[in-house]
């Protein structure tokens, strides 16, 4: 694991491995590879498989406002790897991080600060 690896595991905690991330979301493996393919969901292989942050299932569901939060930083040019940071550090004009702020309900502001990014 390179440092870069443990310093998002510090910032996103929890990671649900495809399995868990299916149950939760009542979908198949395959389906939580394509939300990744389709940038609804962000994945990355820890601990020799592809996870998502826990995060981003809230309630059974896709976080909301998520998917078209990492649309935006994909069109930013964001590798997975930064939008995970992006999405899980703390920014003082929201306040809180990106993750929180979609958690509560003030999506406009996150994609906002995401359009920014360009």
């Amino acid at each position: 694991m390179t440092r870069n690896d443990r310093d998002t595991d510090a910032l996103v905690g929890e990671w649900l491995p495809i399995g868990a991330a299916a149950k939760k979301l009542n979908v198949s493996p395959n389906r939580i590879k394509q939300f990744i393919r389709e940038h609804k969901l962000l994945g990355v292989q820890r601990g020799g498989e592809l996870a998502i942050p826990a995060a981003f299932v809230v309630n059974g569901n896709i976080l909301k406002g998520l998917p078209g939060t990492l649309t935006l930083l994909s069109d930013c040019g964001l590798t997975t790897d930064e939008a995970l940071r992006w999405l899980f550090t703390s920014d003082d004009s929201l306040p809180g991080s990106p993750i929180e702020a979609l958690t509560e309900d003030r999506g406009t502001e996150v994609r906002r600060r995401a359009q920014a990014l360009v």
